[in-house]
Protein backbone atom coordinates (compact mmCIF):
# COMPACT_ATOMS: atom_id res chain seq x y z
CA UNK A 1 0.00 0.00 0.00
CA UNK A 2 2.88 2.38 0.82
CA UNK A 3 4.13 2.04 -2.75
CA UNK A 4 0.91 3.62 -4.01
CA UNK A 5 0.31 6.15 -1.22
CA UNK A 6 0.82 9.13 -3.55
CA UNK A 7 -1.68 7.85 -6.04
CA UNK A 8 -4.19 6.96 -3.35
CA UNK A 9 -4.02 10.43 -1.82
CA UNK A 10 -4.56 12.11 -5.19
CA UNK A 11 -7.50 9.85 -6.00
CA UNK A 12 -9.07 10.52 -2.60
CA UNK A 13 -8.68 14.27 -3.10
CA UNK A 14 -10.27 14.18 -6.55
CA UNK A 15 -13.12 11.93 -5.39
CA UNK A 16 -13.98 14.48 -2.67
CA UNK A 17 -15.29 16.81 -5.37
CA UNK A 18 -17.59 14.31 -7.05
CA UNK A 19 -20.76 16.33 -6.34
CA UNK A 20 -19.07 19.45 -7.75
CA UNK A 21 -18.28 17.60 -11.00
CA UNK A 22 -21.73 16.01 -11.24
CA UNK A 23 -23.46 19.37 -10.72
CA UNK A 24 -21.57 20.76 -13.69
CA UNK A 25 -22.42 17.77 -15.87
CA UNK A 26 -26.08 18.12 -14.94
CA UNK A 27 -26.06 21.74 -16.13
CA UNK A 28 -24.25 20.91 -19.38
CA UNK A 29 -26.53 18.00 -20.30
CA UNK A 30 -25.72 15.76 -23.25
CA UNK A 31 -23.93 17.34 -26.17
CA UNK A 32 -20.71 18.79 -27.52
CA UNK A 33 -20.21 21.00 -24.44
CA UNK A 34 -20.06 17.90 -22.25
CA UNK A 35 -17.49 16.27 -24.53
CA UNK A 36 -15.30 19.38 -24.44
CA UNK A 37 -15.67 19.58 -20.67
CA UNK A 38 -14.66 15.93 -20.30
CA UNK A 39 -11.59 16.42 -22.48
CA UNK A 40 -10.56 19.47 -20.45
CA UNK A 41 -11.13 17.60 -17.19
CA UNK A 42 -9.01 14.66 -18.31
CA UNK A 43 -6.23 16.96 -19.56
CA UNK A 44 -6.02 18.74 -16.20
CA UNK A 45 -6.08 15.49 -14.22
CA UNK A 46 -3.28 14.10 -16.41
CA UNK A 47 -1.29 17.29 -15.86
CA UNK A 48 -1.84 16.93 -12.11
CA UNK A 49 -0.66 13.32 -12.23
CA UNK A 50 2.47 14.27 -14.16
CA UNK A 51 3.20 16.99 -11.61
CA UNK A 52 3.29 14.35 -8.89
CA UNK A 53 6.01 12.49 -10.83
CA UNK A 54 8.46 15.36 -11.21
CA UNK A 55 11.78 13.85 -10.14
CA UNK A 56 13.39 17.11 -8.94
CA UNK A 57 12.33 17.35 -5.29
CA UNK A 58 12.45 21.15 -4.92
CA UNK A 59 10.52 21.77 -8.14
CA UNK A 60 7.89 19.18 -7.21
CA UNK A 61 7.49 20.70 -3.75
CA UNK A 62 7.09 24.20 -5.17
CA UNK A 63 4.31 23.04 -7.50
CA UNK A 64 2.73 21.10 -4.64
CA UNK A 65 2.64 24.20 -2.44
CA UNK A 66 1.22 26.38 -5.23
CA UNK A 67 -1.58 23.93 -6.02
CA UNK A 68 -2.25 23.32 -2.33
CA UNK A 69 -2.60 27.05 -1.62
CA UNK A 70 -4.84 27.50 -4.67
CA UNK A 71 -7.10 24.58 -3.70
CA UNK A 72 -7.39 25.74 -0.07
CA UNK A 73 -8.22 29.28 -1.18
CA UNK A 74 -10.95 28.02 -3.50
CA UNK A 75 -12.48 25.66 -0.93
CA UNK A 76 -12.38 28.21 1.89
CA UNK A 77 -14.11 30.81 -0.27
CA UNK A 78 -16.78 28.31 -1.33
CA UNK A 79 -17.45 27.20 2.24
CA UNK A 80 -17.60 30.76 3.61
CA UNK A 81 -19.82 32.27 0.92
CA UNK A 82 -21.74 29.17 -0.17
CA UNK A 83 -21.12 30.28 -3.76
CA UNK A 84 -18.75 29.61 -6.64
CA UNK A 85 -15.58 31.72 -6.96
CA UNK A 86 -15.94 33.63 -10.23
CA UNK A 87 -13.19 35.69 -11.81
CA UNK A 88 -15.04 38.90 -10.96
CA UNK A 89 -15.22 37.86 -7.31
CA UNK A 90 -11.54 36.86 -7.38
CA UNK A 91 -10.64 40.36 -8.56
CA UNK A 92 -12.74 41.89 -5.78
CA UNK A 93 -10.93 39.72 -3.24
CA UNK A 94 -7.55 40.86 -4.58
CA UNK A 95 -8.62 44.48 -4.17
CA UNK A 96 -9.74 43.70 -0.61
CA UNK A 97 -6.44 42.09 0.33
CA UNK A 98 -5.90 44.56 3.17
CA UNK A 99 -8.44 42.64 5.25
CA UNK A 100 -6.93 39.19 4.81
CA UNK A 101 -5.85 38.99 8.45
CA UNK A 102 -9.30 39.93 9.75
CA UNK A 103 -11.02 37.44 7.46
CA UNK A 104 -8.50 34.70 8.28
CA UNK A 105 -9.17 35.08 11.99
CA UNK A 106 -12.95 35.15 11.69
CA UNK A 107 -13.06 32.15 9.36
CA UNK A 108 -10.20 30.25 10.93
CA UNK A 109 -12.25 27.11 11.56
CA UNK A 110 -13.38 26.97 7.93
CA UNK A 111 -9.83 27.59 6.73
CA UNK A 112 -8.46 24.86 9.01
CA UNK A 113 -10.94 22.37 7.53
CA UNK A 114 -9.98 23.43 4.00
CA UNK A 115 -6.28 23.07 4.88
CA UNK A 116 -6.91 19.59 6.31
CA UNK A 117 -8.62 18.52 3.11
CA UNK A 118 -5.88 20.13 1.03
CA UNK A 119 -3.23 18.02 2.76
CA UNK A 120 -4.37 15.11 0.61
CA UNK A 121 -3.36 17.12 -2.45
CA UNK A 122 -0.17 18.50 -0.90
CA UNK A 123 1.12 15.08 0.12
CA UNK A 124 -0.15 13.42 -3.04
CA UNK A 125 2.02 15.73 -5.14
CA UNK A 126 4.87 16.31 -2.70
CA UNK A 127 5.74 12.78 -1.59
CA UNK A 128 8.63 11.16 -3.40
CA UNK A 129 7.36 9.11 -6.36
CA UNK A 130 8.13 5.39 -6.12
CA UNK A 131 7.49 4.77 -9.81
CA UNK A 132 8.73 6.29 -13.03
CA UNK A 133 6.59 7.45 -15.93
CA UNK A 134 7.72 6.31 -19.34
CA UNK A 135 7.84 9.89 -20.56
CA UNK A 136 10.55 12.38 -21.51
CA UNK A 137 11.75 14.20 -18.37
CA UNK A 138 10.59 17.62 -19.59
CA UNK A 139 6.92 16.60 -19.82
CA UNK A 140 6.22 16.32 -16.05
CA UNK A 141 8.11 19.59 -15.54
CA UNK A 142 5.97 21.47 -18.04
CA UNK A 143 2.66 19.70 -17.29
CA UNK A 144 1.46 21.96 -14.40
CA UNK A 145 2.42 25.11 -16.29
CA UNK A 146 0.66 23.89 -19.43
CA UNK A 147 -2.40 22.94 -17.38
CA UNK A 148 -2.71 26.43 -15.89
CA UNK A 149 -2.03 28.06 -19.25
CA UNK A 150 -4.65 25.86 -20.95
CA UNK A 151 -7.32 26.84 -18.42
CA UNK A 152 -6.18 30.48 -18.59
CA UNK A 153 -6.63 30.44 -22.36
CA UNK A 154 -10.15 29.03 -22.06
CA UNK A 155 -11.05 31.63 -19.43
CA UNK A 156 -9.55 34.41 -21.54
CA UNK A 157 -11.64 33.43 -24.57
CA UNK A 158 -14.78 33.13 -22.43
CA UNK A 159 -14.36 36.39 -20.49
CA UNK A 160 -13.43 34.65 -17.24
CA UNK A 161 -16.04 31.86 -17.46
CA UNK A 162 -15.42 28.16 -18.04
CA UNK A 163 -13.73 26.72 -14.93
CA UNK A 164 -16.82 25.37 -13.15
CA UNK A 165 -16.62 21.65 -12.49
CA UNK A 166 -12.91 21.37 -13.29
CA UNK A 167 -10.26 20.39 -10.71
CA UNK A 168 -10.25 23.35 -8.33
CA UNK A 169 -6.50 23.61 -7.72
CA UNK A 170 -6.10 25.18 -11.18
CA UNK A 171 -8.84 27.81 -10.98
CA UNK A 172 -7.34 30.51 -8.69
CA UNK A 173 -3.97 30.09 -10.43
CA UNK A 174 -5.60 30.68 -13.81
CA UNK A 175 -7.52 33.66 -12.40
CA UNK A 176 -4.23 35.08 -11.12
CA UNK A 177 -2.78 34.73 -14.62
CA UNK A 178 -5.67 36.72 -16.07
CA UNK A 179 -5.41 39.38 -13.38
CA UNK A 180 -1.68 39.86 -14.00
CA UNK A 181 -2.32 40.07 -17.74
CA UNK A 182 -5.03 42.70 -17.25
CA UNK A 183 -2.85 44.69 -14.87
CA UNK A 184 0.05 44.76 -17.35
CA UNK A 185 -2.26 45.78 -20.19
CA UNK A 186 -4.22 48.40 -18.28
CA UNK A 187 -4.23 51.46 -20.55
CA UNK A 188 -6.99 53.57 -19.06
CA UNK A 189 -4.58 56.45 -18.56
CA UNK A 190 -3.62 58.82 -15.72
CA UNK A 191 -6.16 60.56 -13.51
CA UNK A 192 -7.28 63.92 -14.88
CA UNK A 193 -7.42 67.18 -12.89
CA UNK A 194 -10.64 69.08 -12.21
CA UNK A 195 -11.76 70.80 -15.42
CA UNK A 196 -15.44 71.55 -14.81
CA UNK A 197 -16.32 75.22 -14.48
CA UNK A 198 -17.70 76.90 -11.36
CA UNK A 199 -19.36 80.31 -11.61
CA UNK A 200 -20.84 80.64 -8.12
CA UNK A 201 -19.35 82.19 -4.97
CA UNK A 202 -17.57 80.02 -2.44
CA UNK A 203 -19.78 77.41 -0.81
CA UNK A 204 -20.76 78.49 2.70
CA UNK A 205 -22.59 75.35 3.83
CA UNK A 206 -21.76 71.74 4.63
CA UNK A 207 -22.49 68.97 2.12
CA UNK A 208 -22.87 65.49 3.63
CA UNK A 209 -23.22 62.15 1.87
CA UNK A 210 -24.24 59.35 4.25
CA UNK A 211 -23.71 55.89 2.73
CA UNK A 212 -25.32 53.27 4.93
CA UNK A 213 -24.47 49.58 4.72
CA UNK A 214 -26.94 46.91 3.56
CA UNK A 215 -30.08 48.96 4.20
CA UNK A 216 -32.91 47.73 2.01
CA UNK A 217 -35.38 50.45 1.04
CA UNK A 218 -38.39 48.14 1.46
CA UNK A 219 -37.73 47.74 5.21
CA UNK A 220 -38.02 51.42 6.17
CA UNK A 221 -41.17 53.26 7.25
CA UNK A 222 -40.53 56.05 4.74
CA UNK A 223 -41.34 53.61 1.93
CA UNK A 224 -43.75 51.07 3.37
CA UNK A 225 -46.31 51.31 6.21
CA UNK A 226 -44.93 48.19 7.92
CA UNK A 227 -41.34 49.43 7.75
CA UNK A 228 -39.01 50.06 10.67
CA UNK A 229 -39.34 53.57 12.22
CA UNK A 230 -36.50 55.78 10.98
CA UNK A 231 -37.39 59.25 12.26
CA UNK A 232 -37.28 60.45 8.65
CA UNK A 233 -41.04 60.69 8.08
CA UNK A 234 -41.57 63.82 10.18
CA UNK A 235 -38.85 66.48 10.16
CA UNK A 236 -38.06 68.48 13.29
CA UNK A 237 -38.67 72.27 13.25
CA UNK A 238 -36.33 74.12 10.91
CA UNK A 239 -35.51 71.05 8.83
CA UNK A 240 -36.92 69.91 5.48
CA UNK A 241 -36.88 66.26 4.43
CA UNK A 242 -37.32 65.23 0.80
CA UNK A 243 -37.94 61.51 0.42
CA UNK A 244 -37.09 60.30 -3.07
CA UNK A 245 -38.50 56.91 -2.14
CA UNK A 246 -37.02 53.81 -3.65
CA UNK A 247 -33.82 54.21 -5.63
CA UNK A 248 -31.68 51.77 -7.62
CA UNK A 249 -28.17 51.15 -6.33
CA UNK A 250 -25.12 51.14 -8.57
CA UNK A 251 -24.41 47.49 -7.79
CA UNK A 252 -25.29 44.81 -5.27
CA UNK A 253 -21.77 44.76 -3.75
CA UNK A 254 -20.33 47.41 -1.43
CA UNK A 255 -16.99 48.18 -3.07
CA UNK A 256 -18.51 48.59 -6.54
CA UNK A 257 -21.08 51.10 -5.32
CA UNK A 258 -18.79 53.04 -3.02
CA UNK A 259 -15.99 53.58 -5.50
CA UNK A 260 -18.48 54.77 -8.12
CA UNK A 261 -20.14 57.17 -5.67
CA UNK A 262 -16.70 58.67 -4.99
CA UNK A 263 -15.66 58.97 -8.66
CA UNK A 264 -18.93 59.46 -10.54
CA UNK A 265 -18.91 56.56 -12.99
CA UNK A 266 -21.97 56.38 -15.23
CA UNK A 267 -23.83 53.32 -16.46
CA UNK A 268 -22.26 53.64 -19.90
CA UNK A 269 -18.73 54.59 -18.80
CA UNK A 270 -18.06 53.66 -15.19
CA UNK A 271 -14.74 51.84 -15.68
CA UNK A 272 -13.01 54.72 -17.47
CA UNK A 273 -14.47 57.45 -15.26
CA UNK A 274 -13.69 55.63 -12.02
CA UNK A 275 -10.12 55.05 -13.17
CA UNK A 276 -9.22 58.37 -14.77
CA UNK A 277 -11.47 61.20 -13.62
CA UNK A 278 -11.22 63.35 -10.45
CA UNK A 279 -12.61 62.08 -7.17
CA UNK A 280 -15.34 63.80 -5.21
CA UNK A 281 -12.60 64.98 -2.83
CA UNK A 282 -10.76 66.76 -5.65
CA UNK A 283 -13.93 68.49 -6.79
CA UNK A 284 -14.69 69.54 -3.22
CA UNK A 285 -11.22 71.00 -2.63
CA UNK A 286 -11.39 72.87 -5.94
CA UNK A 287 -14.68 74.36 -4.69
CA UNK A 288 -13.04 75.54 -1.47
CA UNK A 289 -14.46 72.87 0.83
CA UNK A 290 -12.59 71.03 3.55
CA UNK A 291 -12.91 67.25 3.09
CA UNK A 292 -13.77 64.73 5.81
CA UNK A 293 -14.18 60.96 5.52
CA UNK A 294 -15.79 59.09 8.44
CA UNK A 295 -15.30 55.34 8.10
CA UNK A 296 -17.23 53.51 10.82
CA UNK A 297 -16.54 50.08 9.35
CA UNK A 298 -12.76 49.77 9.49
CA UNK A 299 -10.06 50.54 12.05
CA UNK A 300 -6.31 50.99 12.20
CA UNK A 301 -6.12 53.20 9.13
CA UNK A 302 -7.09 50.33 6.83
CA UNK A 303 -8.64 51.44 3.55
CA UNK A 304 -11.63 49.77 1.92
CA UNK A 305 -13.96 49.98 -1.05
CA UNK A 306 -11.03 50.39 -3.48
CA UNK A 307 -9.77 53.55 -1.78
CA UNK A 308 -6.03 54.07 -2.30
CA UNK A 309 -3.36 56.02 -0.45
CA UNK A 310 -3.28 58.43 -3.39
CA UNK A 311 -7.00 59.14 -3.05
CA UNK A 312 -6.62 59.51 0.71
CA UNK A 313 -4.19 62.41 0.20
CA UNK A 314 -7.14 64.59 -0.85
CA UNK A 315 -8.97 63.91 2.43
CA UNK A 316 -8.21 66.56 5.05
CA UNK A 317 -9.59 64.56 7.99
CA UNK A 318 -9.75 60.76 7.96
CA UNK A 319 -11.82 59.40 10.86
CA UNK A 320 -12.09 55.86 12.21
CA UNK A 321 -13.15 54.58 15.64
CA UNK A 322 -10.44 52.19 16.75
CA UNK A 323 -11.50 52.06 20.40
CA UNK A 324 -15.26 51.90 19.82
CA UNK A 325 -17.16 48.63 19.79
CA UNK A 326 -18.82 47.77 16.50
CA UNK A 327 -22.36 48.22 17.88
CA UNK A 328 -21.66 51.84 18.84
CA UNK A 329 -19.69 53.04 15.81
CA UNK A 330 -22.66 54.51 13.97
CA UNK A 331 -23.47 56.50 17.11
CA UNK A 332 -19.84 57.65 17.22
CA UNK A 333 -20.20 58.70 13.57
CA UNK A 334 -23.35 60.64 14.49
CA UNK A 335 -21.51 62.41 17.33
CA UNK A 336 -18.63 63.26 15.01
CA UNK A 337 -21.02 64.63 12.39
CA UNK A 338 -22.81 66.71 15.01
CA UNK A 339 -19.49 68.29 15.95
CA UNK A 340 -18.50 68.97 12.34
CA UNK A 341 -21.85 70.60 11.55
CA UNK A 342 -21.25 73.05 14.36
CA UNK A 343 -17.67 74.11 13.52
CA UNK A 344 -18.62 76.94 11.10
CA UNK A 345 -16.36 75.56 8.34
CA UNK A 346 -17.87 74.55 4.98
CA UNK A 347 -17.01 70.90 4.42
CA UNK A 348 -17.73 67.89 2.26
CA UNK A 349 -18.35 65.03 4.67
CA UNK A 350 -18.71 61.44 3.49
CA UNK A 351 -19.82 58.83 6.04
CA UNK A 352 -19.51 55.09 5.56
CA UNK A 353 -21.78 53.57 8.22
CA UNK A 354 -21.76 50.14 9.88
CA UNK A 355 -25.45 49.74 9.06
CA UNK A 356 -26.83 46.21 8.87
CA UNK A 357 -24.32 43.96 7.12
CA UNK A 358 -24.20 40.31 8.15
CA UNK A 359 -23.86 39.36 10.98
CA UNK A 360 -26.79 41.27 12.48
CA UNK A 361 -26.98 39.23 15.69
CA UNK A 362 -25.25 41.84 17.88
CA UNK A 363 -25.45 45.16 16.06
CA UNK A 364 -28.03 46.65 18.45
CA UNK A 365 -28.44 47.01 22.24
CA UNK A 366 -30.81 44.78 24.20
CA UNK A 367 -33.19 47.73 24.64
CA UNK A 368 -33.76 47.76 20.87
CA UNK A 369 -34.88 44.14 20.55
CA UNK A 370 -38.39 45.11 19.47
CA UNK A 371 -38.80 42.38 16.89
CA UNK A 372 -38.82 38.85 18.33
CA UNK A 373 -37.71 36.12 18.21
CA UNK A 374 -34.31 37.16 16.85
CA UNK A 375 -30.98 35.51 16.13
CA UNK A 376 -29.02 34.35 19.22
CA UNK A 377 -26.73 37.02 20.59
CA UNK A 378 -23.23 37.14 22.03
CA UNK A 379 -21.07 35.67 19.25
CA UNK A 380 -20.41 38.63 16.95
CA UNK A 381 -20.02 41.73 19.12
CA UNK A 382 -16.81 42.85 17.42
CA UNK A 383 -17.49 41.75 13.87
CA UNK A 384 -18.38 44.60 11.49
CA UNK A 385 -19.31 42.89 8.26
CA UNK A 386 -18.24 39.28 8.16
CA UNK A 387 -18.43 36.37 10.52
CA UNK A 388 -18.86 32.67 10.98
CA UNK A 389 -22.26 31.34 9.98
CA UNK A 390 -22.37 28.62 12.61
CA UNK A 391 -25.95 27.89 13.57
CA UNK A 392 -27.35 29.75 10.56
CA UNK A 393 -28.28 27.28 7.84
CA UNK A 394 -30.41 29.48 5.62
CA UNK A 395 -33.64 27.59 6.33
CA UNK A 396 -37.04 29.27 6.55
CA UNK A 397 -36.93 29.49 10.35
CA UNK A 398 -33.40 30.89 10.27
CA UNK A 399 -34.48 33.67 7.92
CA UNK A 400 -37.45 34.56 10.13
CA UNK A 401 -35.02 35.12 13.00
CA UNK A 402 -32.65 36.99 10.69
CA UNK A 403 -35.34 39.40 9.52
CA UNK A 404 -36.27 40.25 13.10
CA UNK A 405 -32.62 40.83 14.04
CA UNK A 406 -32.22 42.92 10.88
CA UNK A 407 -35.16 45.13 11.83
CA UNK A 408 -33.79 45.56 15.36
CA UNK A 409 -30.52 46.67 13.78
CA UNK A 410 -32.38 49.21 11.65
CA UNK A 411 -34.10 50.60 14.75
CA UNK A 412 -30.66 51.29 16.20
CA UNK A 413 -28.34 52.12 13.30
CA UNK A 414 -30.92 54.08 11.27
CA UNK A 415 -33.65 55.20 13.65
CA UNK A 416 -31.46 56.06 16.62
CA UNK A 417 -28.77 57.51 14.35
CA UNK A 418 -31.15 60.10 12.91
CA UNK A 419 -32.87 60.71 16.24
CA UNK A 420 -29.53 61.86 17.63
CA UNK A 421 -28.77 63.95 14.54
CA UNK A 422 -32.12 65.73 14.69
CA UNK A 423 -31.88 66.22 18.43
CA UNK A 424 -28.34 67.60 18.65
CA UNK A 425 -27.06 68.74 15.24
CA UNK A 426 -27.33 72.24 13.85
CA UNK A 427 -28.75 71.59 10.38
CA UNK A 428 -29.40 75.22 9.50
CA UNK A 429 -26.40 75.34 7.20
CA UNK A 430 -26.17 71.78 5.94
CA UNK A 431 -27.58 69.52 3.25
CA UNK A 432 -27.44 65.77 3.90
CA UNK A 433 -28.05 63.04 1.32
CA UNK A 434 -28.82 59.62 2.79
CA UNK A 435 -28.71 56.30 0.94
CA UNK A 436 -27.29 52.80 1.24
CA UNK A 437 -24.65 50.98 -0.78
CA UNK A 438 -27.10 48.23 -1.79
CA UNK A 439 -30.23 46.46 -0.61
CA UNK A 440 -30.73 42.97 0.77
CA UNK A 441 -32.10 39.61 -0.20
CA UNK A 442 -33.78 38.56 3.04
CA UNK A 443 -35.30 35.51 1.37
CA UNK A 444 -38.91 36.64 1.68
CA UNK A 445 -39.53 34.76 -1.58
CA UNK A 446 -38.57 31.46 0.02
CA UNK A 447 -35.40 31.13 -2.04
CA UNK A 448 -32.62 29.03 -0.48
CA UNK A 449 -29.11 30.16 0.42
CA UNK A 450 -27.09 32.12 2.93
CA UNK A 451 -26.18 35.29 1.02
CA UNK A 452 -28.01 38.59 1.38
CA UNK A 453 -26.30 40.41 -1.51
CA UNK A 454 -23.45 40.18 -4.06
CA UNK A 455 -25.24 37.25 -5.71
CA UNK A 456 -24.60 36.37 -9.34
CA UNK A 457 -28.34 35.85 -9.88
CA UNK A 458 -29.78 38.55 -7.61
CA UNK A 459 -33.33 39.25 -6.60
CA UNK A 460 -34.53 42.80 -7.18
CA UNK A 461 -34.37 43.75 -3.50
CA UNK A 462 -30.56 43.49 -3.60
CA UNK A 463 -30.46 46.74 -5.57
CA UNK A 464 -33.28 48.58 -3.77
CA UNK A 465 -32.08 51.42 -1.52
CA UNK A 466 -33.50 54.48 0.25
CA UNK A 467 -32.77 58.00 -0.99
CA UNK A 468 -33.49 60.99 1.22
CA UNK A 469 -32.35 64.62 1.19
CA UNK A 470 -32.28 66.54 4.52
CA UNK A 471 -31.69 70.27 4.60
CA UNK A 472 -32.06 73.32 6.80
CA UNK A 473 -35.34 75.01 5.90
CA UNK A 474 -33.76 78.41 5.26
CA UNK A 475 -30.86 77.10 3.21
CA UNK A 476 -30.92 77.95 -0.49
CA UNK A 477 -29.29 75.16 -2.51
CA UNK A 478 -31.03 73.12 -5.22
CA UNK A 479 -34.77 73.20 -5.84
CA UNK A 480 -35.56 69.78 -4.42
CA UNK A 481 -39.33 70.19 -4.63
CA UNK A 482 -39.44 70.95 -8.35
CA UNK A 483 -38.79 67.39 -9.51
CA UNK A 484 -39.53 65.46 -6.32
CA UNK A 485 -42.86 64.01 -7.49
CA UNK A 486 -41.46 63.10 -10.90
CA UNK A 487 -38.23 61.57 -9.60
CA UNK A 488 -39.62 59.72 -6.58
CA UNK A 489 -39.20 55.95 -6.98
CA UNK A 490 -37.44 56.62 -10.31
CA UNK A 491 -33.92 57.76 -9.34
CA UNK A 492 -30.67 55.94 -8.69
CA UNK A 493 -27.18 56.33 -7.26
CA UNK A 494 -26.07 57.59 -10.66
CA UNK A 495 -27.90 60.83 -9.91
CA UNK A 496 -25.91 61.51 -6.73
CA UNK A 497 -22.48 62.51 -8.08
CA UNK A 498 -24.02 65.14 -10.41
CA UNK A 499 -26.13 66.34 -7.48
CA UNK A 500 -23.08 66.75 -5.25
CA UNK A 501 -21.22 68.65 -7.96
CA UNK A 502 -24.12 71.04 -8.48
CA UNK A 503 -24.29 71.59 -4.71
CA UNK A 504 -20.62 72.59 -4.97
CA UNK A 505 -21.46 75.17 -7.61
CA UNK A 506 -20.29 73.43 -10.78
CA UNK A 507 -22.22 74.38 -13.90
CA UNK A 508 -25.17 72.13 -14.65
CA UNK A 509 -24.44 71.80 -18.38
CA UNK A 510 -20.87 70.62 -17.84
CA UNK A 511 -21.87 68.27 -15.03
CA UNK A 512 -24.69 66.73 -17.06
CA UNK A 513 -22.51 66.24 -20.14
CA UNK A 514 -19.95 64.27 -18.16
CA UNK A 515 -21.84 62.62 -15.31
CA UNK A 516 -25.54 62.73 -16.13
CA UNK A 517 -28.49 64.39 -14.42
CA UNK A 518 -28.87 65.48 -10.83
CA UNK A 519 -31.90 65.11 -8.59
CA UNK A 520 -33.21 68.58 -9.44
CA UNK A 521 -33.62 67.50 -13.07
CA UNK A 522 -35.91 64.83 -14.58
CA UNK A 523 -33.66 61.81 -13.99
CA UNK A 524 -35.09 59.44 -16.63
CA UNK A 525 -33.19 56.65 -14.93
CA UNK A 526 -33.11 53.02 -16.16
CA UNK A 527 -33.78 51.82 -12.58
CA UNK A 528 -31.30 48.96 -12.88
CA UNK A 529 -28.32 47.81 -10.84
CA UNK A 530 -25.15 46.10 -12.01
CA UNK A 531 -24.42 42.59 -10.75
CA UNK A 532 -21.40 41.99 -13.01
CA UNK A 533 -19.53 45.17 -12.15
CA UNK A 534 -16.07 43.70 -12.78
CA UNK A 535 -16.95 42.91 -16.39
CA UNK A 536 -13.58 41.98 -17.77
CA UNK A 537 -11.87 40.38 -20.77
CA UNK A 538 -14.61 41.48 -23.12
CA UNK A 539 -17.53 40.52 -20.89
CA UNK A 540 -20.39 43.00 -20.59
CA UNK A 541 -21.90 44.35 -17.36
CA UNK A 542 -25.08 42.58 -16.31
CA UNK A 543 -28.01 44.79 -15.32
CA UNK A 544 -31.02 43.83 -13.22
CA UNK A 545 -34.16 45.93 -13.66
CA UNK A 546 -36.17 46.64 -10.52
CA UNK A 547 -39.92 46.27 -10.99
CA UNK A 548 -41.51 47.95 -7.99
CA UNK A 549 -44.67 45.97 -8.58
CA UNK A 550 -42.85 42.77 -7.64
CA UNK A 551 -40.99 44.03 -4.56
CA UNK A 552 -41.68 42.02 -1.41
CA UNK A 553 -42.25 44.16 1.68
CA UNK A 554 -42.08 42.91 5.28
CA UNK A 555 -45.29 41.79 6.90
CA UNK A 556 -46.60 43.97 9.74
CA UNK A 557 -45.20 42.79 13.05
CA UNK A 558 -47.85 41.65 15.54
CA UNK A 559 -47.19 39.07 18.21
CA UNK A 560 -43.49 39.05 17.27
CA UNK A 561 -43.05 42.69 18.22
CA UNK A 562 -42.60 43.71 21.84
CA UNK A 563 -42.69 47.14 23.45
CA UNK A 564 -40.41 49.78 21.98
CA UNK A 565 -37.23 51.09 23.51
Amino acid sequence: MARYLKELLLVLYLIRGYDYYLDRLAVLGIGLATVLFALMFVALVVALWMTAYIRQTLVRHLFALAMFASAVFFEAYTRVTDSYLTYSQFVSLVYSGGFIQEAAWQYREVIVRAVAAGLLLLLGIGLKPRHRLSLPGYLPLTAPVLGVLLLSAVLFMRAGEGARGLPTMYTPLAYLNLFVYETLHNTVGPRAPVRLVRRTPEIANDIVLIIDESISGNYLDINTPSGVPTGLKTPPPGVDIFNYGYAASIANCSADTNVTLRYGGTRADYMRINSTQPSIWQYAKAAGLRTVYIDAQRTGGNLQNLMTDLEKKDIDEFVQFDQTRVRDRDMAAADKLIGLLGNDRPELILINKVGAHFPVHDKYPDDFMNYRPALPRGQFQEVADTGRRDGFNGQENDWALYRNAYQNTLLWNVGEFFRRIFQKANLDNAVLIYTSDHGQDLHERGNPGLNTHCGGDPVEEEGLVPLVVIQGSQLDTLDWRRMLAQNKDRSSHYNLFPTLLQLMGYEQAGVEAMYGRSLNQPTEDDFTFNYRFNARLGAKPAWKHIDLGSIVTPKPARTEMAAGP
